[in-house]
C-alpha cells in the first residue's frame, strides 16, 4: 500500500467524478482526500488516496474513466493534513513573519522553489510549472513545481495568501468616483433594489444592438425576476455607474455552480461606449471576484461584439468559440489583475 497524489483534467459534465472515483475503487484505492479546481480548460480533480496499483496503473485506469493529462506523483501521511486547517495555520505564521513569504507559499502549494523577483513582468508566464504572485507592482514571489502543473485556484489561493503580508488598506467605501480618459465623472455603486426605474430607463435608451449584445436578443426591459437576482448578493455581485441623475452603466458578476467560476456581463449606454467606462467596471468585478474567492471570470458573447473582445483581451483574456460559432467564450484569471 502507497500513498499518491492524483491529479486529472476533467470535462465539466455530470458523472465524471463518479467514474474516477468507481475507478479507482476497483484498483483497491481507498480515497482520503479531495478537491475539485478551476483551470484553464476543465476541471481538475485531485485525490490523495492509498491504494496498492502502480502509478502507471492507476493513470491508464483513470484516462479510461474519462480523465486527461492524467499525473500521479508519491504522496506523504504528512500531506493528509486537513487543508483549511494548514492554510490558516500557514495564515499566522505569515502575519508574524511576513519576510517568510515566499517559503510559506511554497509550503501552502507544496512547491519545489520560492524566490522573490524584482523588476520583471509579474504577468503569467508560459511554462505551467511555474508562478508568479504578484506582490507589488515591481515585486513578485516566483514558484516552481516540476510534477504537478499550477492550476488558476492555486494561483488565485497564493494571490489572497500574499495579500496578508502586505500593509492593510483602507477599507473600500460603497461608492467609487471614476473619471474616465475623457474627464468625464461617473459614480459606481452597487446595485440595489432602489435603481430598478433607473435600470428600466436605461434600457429604454440603449439601442436594440446593446441590448442583444447584452442579452442575445432585443429585450426592450429587464424582467422582474430577473432583475431581483441581480441585486441578490447570494447569487451576484452587480454595480451600476450614474453620471447627473442617471444609470449609465451596469455590470454584473454572476455566480456560478462550477467551482470557482463567476461569469461577467455589462451593458452600457450607447453614447458611454468607448470611453472607458466598460474597462473600469470590468476592472472593479475582478476585483470583486478575487475578493469573493474566485479564480476566473469568464464572459459569454456574440461573436460580432467588437466592442466587447476588445476590452476583453485589453485585460488579459483569452478567447475561444462555443460549440454554437456565433458565440464566443473569454476566460479571464483573477490573479492577471491580482496586483492592479
Amino acid at each position: 500500500m502507497g500513498f499518491l497524489r492524483i491529479r486529472t483534467t476533467v470535462d465539466e459534465r455530470p458523472g465524471r467524478l463518479a467514474s474516477l472515483t468507481a475507478a479507482l475503487a476497483a484498483r483497491g484505492g481507498n480515497i482520503l482526500g479531495l478537491s475539485v479546481q478551476s483551470d484553464a480548460d476543465g476541471t481538475v480533480d485531485e485525490f490523495v488516496a492509498d491504494i496498492p496499483a502502480n502509478p502507471e496503473t492507476v493513470r491508464e485506469a483513470l484516462e479510461a474513466a474519462g480523465g486527461r493529462r492524467v499525473q500521479v506523483v508519491p504522496a506523504t501521511a504528512h500531506e493528509l493534513t486537513d487543508e483549511p486547517t494548514r492554510a490558516l495555520l500557514l495564515a499566522s505564521r505569515l502575519r508574524s513573519m511576513p519576510w517568510r513569504l515566499p517559503d510559506l507559499l511554497a509550503e501552502l502549494l507544496r512547491a519545489d522553489d520560492a524566490r522573490w523577483i524584482y523588476g520583471e513582468a509579474v504577468s503569467d508566464l508560459p511554462d505551467p510549472t511555474q508562478l508568479v504572485v504578484p506582490v507589488a507592482p515591481r515585486r513578485a514571489v516566483r514558484l516552481r513545481r516540476a510534477e504537478l502543473p499550477f492550476t488558476l485556484t492555486e494561483a488565485a489561493r497564493a494571490a489572497s495568501f500574499a495579500r496578508l503580508a502586505q500593509p492593510a488598506t483602507e477599507q473600500a467605501v460603497a461608492d467609487r468616483a471614476i473619471k474616465l480618459a475623457d474627464g468625464a465623472e461617473v459614480t459606481v455603486r452597487p446595485l440595489t433594489s432602489i435603481y430598478r426605474e433607473a435600470v428600466r430607463d436605461l434600457h429604454d435608451r440603449c439601442s436594440p444592438e446593446s441590448r442583444r449584445f447584452r442579452y442575445f436578443t432585443s429585450m426592450p426591459t429587464l424582467p422582474a425576476r430577473m432583475f431581483d437576482r441581480l441585486c441578490d448578493r447570494n447569487r451576484a455581485h452587480s454595480l451600476v455607474a450614474g453620471h447627473d441623475g442617471q444609470v449609465v452603466g451596469m455590470a454584473n458578476l454572476m455566480f456560478t455552480p462550477d467551482p470557482g467560476i463567476a461569469e461577467m456581463a455589462f451593458l452600457v449606454e450607447d453614447r458611454w461606449q468607448g470611453r472607458g467606462l466598460g474597462t473600469a467596471m470590468a476592472r472593479m468585478l475582478v476585483r470583486g471576484a478575487r475578493d469573493l474567492g474566485y479564480a476566473e471570470v469568464r464572459a459569454t458573447m456574440l461573436s460580432d461584439n467588437a466592442k466587447m473582445r476588445r476590452m476583453l483581451i485589453s485585460l488579459g483574456a483569452t478567447l475561444g468559440y462555443t460549440e454554437d460559432p456565433g458565440v464566443m467564450e473569454a476566460r479571464l484569471p483573477v490573479g492577471a489583475l491580482a496586483s492592479a
